[in-house]
């Protein structure tokens, strides 16, 4: 599935950088993260708690953070695994100061597998989109 789309925060390039490279205003910002924990450099250890339709478990995996060109870009790969399935996805996000803020687009892809997927790809696009949108939300509060 691919993803795709901007918000603009309400803060300089430099510091919306700094900020998305720190683990803690990261596993406060990504919906269900019960934390990240660094194991390398730009590489976390991550456990969270998703939720589709009916389903529902803990996810662990990794976060890695790579291609950075900072105040301008960079990568983020994601990979988690629970009983209820898997998720992968990588994404590019771009910053470009906007309107006295920062407005970050991202392209990626992403994969589910498992029982997860069985719910159908509508659901999946649509929880998809709700949890960035959740997560620009909770970043853009960090930042206040």
């Amino acid at each position: 599935m691919k993803i795709s789309g901007s918000y603009t925060l309400p803060l300089p390039p430099e510091r919306t950088y700094q900020m998305m490279q720190d683990p803690e205003v990261l596993a406060r910002a990504i919906p269900g993260c019960e934390g990240l924990e660094k194991t390398g450099e730009g590489e976390y250890r991550m456990k969270m708690q998703m939720a589709l339709a009916s389903l529902s478990g803990a996810f662990e995996g990794r976060v890695r953070i790579t291609d950075q060109t900072p105040s301008l870009s960079f990568r983020l790969v994601v990979e988690g695994a629970g009983r209820i399935g898997f998720v992968k996805g990588e994404g590019l996000l771009k910053l470009r100061a906007a309107d006295g803020g920062t407005e970050v687009s991202y392209e990626g892809e992403a994969q589910v597998g498992g029982t997860i997927a069985a719910v159908g790809q509508r659901l999946i696009d649509g929880t998809a989109k709700m949890m960035i949108k959740k997560f620009f939300e909770k970043f853009a509060e960090a930042a206040s």
